[in-house]
């Protein structure tokens, strides 16, 4: 039944909704706003519309700079806007020091508006690296490591500016099919680093499902904090084209693509609707730019325990990489 639903949202989301074009009457003039793997796909098509609405400074964070320096050319070729207005900042989600390295210069911004943690992965093929699977230390671990570390300067800036900053991370409807079983385990963490017994085909929803208990468990413990507002939300942009499947593609799934895939345009004007949007997406998942109501496994008793607990164990791993990140949650 979670299949059923996670197919029939993506042919929904396909036939009959039309996803409006971003647009805001906010002035966006002297906003910053990050956005990690900026260079293709949806991150690239984000960082177009954001150009195009005139965010003061977008600082497209990529792992190869020639490929960052030349998505930015493209993207002003087409606003008309000045050069100043992006600039091009090294990061490798995949690992620490990187992620550290950029958070720090980030740090020195004078406010932070807006952050879409956009990069991400998807494979078949179990790899270890920095001691965990390589999905989740790139969609899971790495991208709440960047959260924790931008977020005292998040912080700042909103009691700067009186806008709270956006911390927007890209999910999926394939979080209603993420293989449960791997969540009941004494340890998740190791359970999900066993080669022997990681499912692997079923990875990349369950990094998703992973990010939305994150996502609500933050929104959650935040409610009422009085060390300065942000917004976190975790939007649906739902099957695009975009080489994220690139591992399985085959004629089949090329046909298929075809018919069902938004393109990458369209799948990013959600995205962009995550970074305008207001408090009442705070720790939700989002679909055809509207608040949705995610997976039963997201949402019943057994879902809250899993997450109090995944959300434990991933607080001990960043604790692990960098000490007190997490004290200012």
């Amino acid at each position: 039944m979670s299949g059923a639903h996670a197919f029939a949202s993506v042919l929904y989301g396909r036939v009959f909704v039309t996803l409006p074009v971003p647009s805001t009457t906010t002035d966006l003039s002297d906003q910053i706003i990050i956005v990690t793997g900026s260079n293709t796909g949806l991150g690239f098509e984000s960082t177009r519309h954001l150009s195009r609405l005139g965010v003061g400074k977008i600082i497209m964070a990529v792992r190869t700079l020639a490929k960052g320096e030349a998505a930015k050319k493209e993207i002003l070729k087409t606003t008309g806007k000045p050069d100043s207005t992006i600039e091009v900042w090294p990061i490798d989600m995949d690992s620490h020091d990187s992620v550290k390295a950029f958070s720090e210069q980030a740090s020195q911004l004078p406010r932070l508006d807006g952050v879409l943690a956009n990069a991400g992965i998807m494979t078949s093929e179990f790899a270890l690296s920095e001691n965990s699977e390589k999905t989740l230390n790139v969609n899971v671990i790495n991208t709440f490591l960047l959260f924790f570390l931008l977020l005292p300067i998040m912080r700042r800036s909103e009691r700067q500016t009186g806008y709270a900053c956006r911390f927007v991370i890209p999910n999926s409807a394939l979080h209603y099919i993420a293989p449960l079983a791997e969540l009941d385990a004494p340890v998740i963490f190791d359970r999900l680093n066993d080669p022997k017994r990681a499912i692997m085909s079923g990875r990349y929803p369950l990094s998703k499902l992973l990010v939305l208990y994150a996502t609500r468990e933050i929104a959650e413990r935040t409610r009422s904090s009085n060390k300065g507002n942000f917004i976190i939300n975790a939007p649906n942009p739902s099957w695009c084209k975009s080489d994220l499947g690139r591992e399985m593609e085959s004629s089949g799934y090329k046909m298929v693509e075809k018919i069902m895939a938004r393109s990458t345009e369209e799948g990013s004007r959600t995205l962009v609707h995550g970074l305008l949007t207001d408090e009442t997406s705070n720790g939700h998942y989002l679909s055809n730019c509207h608040v949705q109501v995610p997976a039963k496994h997201v949402t019943n008793q057994w879902a809250q325990k899993v997450q109090k607990k995944f959300f434990g164990e991933l607080l001990g791993k960043l604790e692990a990489i960098a000490p007190e990140v997490t004290s200012n949650l």
